[in-house]
């Protein structure tokens, strides 16, 4: 891989190129689980859009996210709002679309990096499912450095790698993969854990004891797994890994995936404030989780613009430097996504 440099879609980026990042999101992909795909989608409209946000389950083809051409439109409206970069963490078993998100990234002039490995078990077929760690661990490299998902083109971190709670055996090989993966690489690794408050040290856990380097570990949804407090992603982060805040633009009571009291933005700008108090501010990192139709701009949701246009805002509001900002958006994504020589 070629050392110093960010692998997009569209091939390698000097990093100083990338902009504000959003680290965790979805342009392309199908969320439906398995026995549920196909069919029309539901219609969106004005009259149903605020019911559609918060049962977002409750609609067939909400979670479809397929369409090239309004991919394409809404990252665009994210550049337009300032920002450079997006990391695409769809991965095998949510349907990843690499020659999509390369015209995605054409027709809109944002960069996109693509994610490699595997999601959870629900979504996995059997053979998967039954893949040893070493098998595992090859196609997460086959897909770094050779190609994705039957293209040439190249995935640039891994992950989102998904983990249910308990974890199931193939995700605890597909964890230990991508440390296997990582040690050969340096590419960063993003988890998606279990929605139980002890997932996420247990995830630590596994990839430690793999060989993995926790400075280049991002655990996801620190929103819905710790909503009363911030002390427990405190703690991770004092482990050496990176914890996300990634539901920014969510302001629904409702969790649709279970119980939870989502915090809404200024909320979750709180709990930032604390990592920065405490000397954390390169260890936590922030994004949409973007994964409905209904959260797009086209049908009456935020986008992939609402951080850099209205989150930024917020933060200076609330006294967050331009250094603060600049760590947050810039410079952690940066050096998560540069490729080590």
């Amino acid at each position: 891989m070629p050392g110093g440099q960010v692998m997009t879609v569209l091939g390698p980026l000097a990093p100083d190129r990338l902009g504000q990042v959003l680290m965790h999101e979805h342009l392309l992909c199908d969320l439906t689980p398995p026995g549920q795909r196909g069919g029309a989608a539901a219609e969106i409209t004005l009259g149903n859009a605020f019911d559609v946000n918060y049962r977002p389950g409750a609609y067939p083809g909400n979670h479809r996210l397929q369409d090239v051409a309004l991919a394409a439109e809404e990252a665009a409206l994210f550049a337009a709002a300032g920002g450079g970069a997006i990391v695409e963490v769809t991965t095998g078993g949510i349907c990843p679309d690499p020659e999509g998100l390369a015209e995605v990234s054409r027709r809109s002039g944002v960069a996109v990096v693509m994610g490699a490995g595997f999601y959870t078990a629900p979504y996995l077929d059997a053979a998967t499912l039954a893949l040893p760690r070493e098998a595992m661990a090859e196609r997460i490299l086959g897909q770094l450095r050779d190609g994705a998902w039957g293209t040439a083109i190249r995935c640039g971190l891994i992950g989102e790698i998904g983990c249910s709670w308990p974890l199931h055996p193939a995700e605890r090989r597909a964890l230990q993969a991508a440390a296997d993966a990582q040690r050969a690489t340096g590419a960063a690794i993003t988890v998606h854990p279990g929605r139980h408050p002890d997932a996420p040290g247990e995830i630590l856990d596994v990839l430690e004891t793999a060989g993995a380097d926790p400075s280049r570990v991002v655990i996801d949804h620190m929103d819905r797994t710790y909503e009363d407090s911030v002390e427990p992603a405190l703690a991770l982060a004092r482990r050496g890994c990176v914890v996300e805040y990634d539901f920014f633009g969510i302001e629904m009571s409702n969790y649709w995936m279970g119980v939870a009291d989502l915090p809404n933005d200024w909320m979750r700008l709180r709990f930032l404030r604390r990592f920065f108090e405490v000397g954390l501010g390169g260890r936590v990192a922030l994004s949409h989780d973007i994964c409905t139709r209904s959260r797009l701009c086209r049908h009456g949701g935020h986008g992939y613009g609402h951080i850099p246009r209205n989150v930024v805002p917020l933060m200076r509001d609330r006294g967050f430097s331009p250094a603060e900002i600049g760590t947050l958006l810039v410079e952690t994504p940066r050096r998560l996504l540069t490729l080590p020589a």
